[in-house]
């Protein structure tokens, strides 16, 4: 007799602990849907990138939450598998991310540029120049403090891109590399402003902050001085766990018609200029 009230003591006791598990895991197929972006500072700085969060959200029902960082250290946070997307602007680190198999592609998004800005007293001559290297070289000889962020970020390395065509390694105690340059181009500026010293900063930052500052754009429209700004999606195959349909569905919307023209016109109201331009092959048509 005692054996009958067994089967059924065990059918409660598996129930007992199975249903537990049931309720906690049903809410999880319900969670909404969220990617996680890794970008340089500058498009956050300036606003853009969280309203084309905002609008891809609206549309799609799907979250993005971004990190800023420089772009080296962008990279460096994708390659750790924790984030789906990156939006970052140095070709040749974006290049060996993709070549390690860390991204899958890169995609063109949008640009615009970068200045060369001084204070107004131009110690070093070069306003006007239209050689970006000719006016690093008019820097290094005149021994002019110049301000770097020194962080391997995207701006970090055009500038380096520069004094390398320059035929220049900057040293000295007019290079003065910034001790919080990671922190973006906007602290750059304000220190680089305090110092009145020379620098490289990318024209949206400049035009954002251009009311704060005495700085003046000294040097311009050289091609080495182009910003483009690319779309890598992190690797599915090295990284199985990332959302790589949610990141592919932001990255085509990004590059399709309705994002362009947010890009295209963004900033115009406030600025009376553009601070970025769109690159996508949708978006070169506008």
């Amino acid at each position: 007799m005692k054996n009958r009230h067994v089967f059924p003591l065990l059918v409660c006791v598996a129930l007992s602990l199975l249903i537990p598990t049931m309720l906690i895991a049903e809410p999880t197929t319900g969670q909404p849907k969220k990617i996680m972006l890794a970008s340089t500072i500058g498009p956050i700085d300036a606003g853009i990138v969280g309203v084309l969060e905002e609008a891809f959200t609206k549309k799609t029902g799907i979250a993005v939450e971004h990190i800023g960082a420089g772009t080296g250290q962008a990279l460096k946070l994708a390659e750790t598998g924790t984030y789906d997307l990156v939006l970052v602007h140095a070709k040749t680190l974006e290049e060996k991310f993709v070549a390690d198999r860390f991204g899958t592609k890169r995609y063109d998004l949008m640009y615009n540029d970068f200045v060369i800005l001084g204070p107004a007293s131009d110690p070093a001559k070069i306003k006007g120049m239209k050689d970006a290297a000719d006016a690093l070289k008019a820097i290094a000889q005149a021994q002019s403090l110049f301000v770097t962020r020194g962080d391997k970020s995207g701006t970090h390395v055009k500038e380096l891109e520069i004094w390398k065509k320059a035929g220049i390694e900057p040293q000295g105690a007019w290079y003065q590399v910034f001790s919080e340059g990671a922190k973006g181009n906007a602290p750059t500026l304000t220190f680089t402003n305090e110092k009145q010293a020379y620098t490289i900063m990318d024209r949206a930052t400049f035009i954002t902050m251009r009311p704060k500052i005495s700085l003046q754009v000294q040097v311009e429209r050289d091609d080495i001085l182009l910003n483009y700004i690319t779309l890598i999606p992190v690797n599915p195959a090295k990284f199985p766990q990332v959302h790589h349909a949610e990141a592919m569905q932001f990255i085509e919307w990004l590059q399709g018609r309705d994002a362009q023209m947010i890009i295209r016109d963004f900033g115009k109201d406030k600025y009376g200029e553009p601070l970025f331009f769109p690159n996508s092959p949708e978006g070169k048509k506008l």
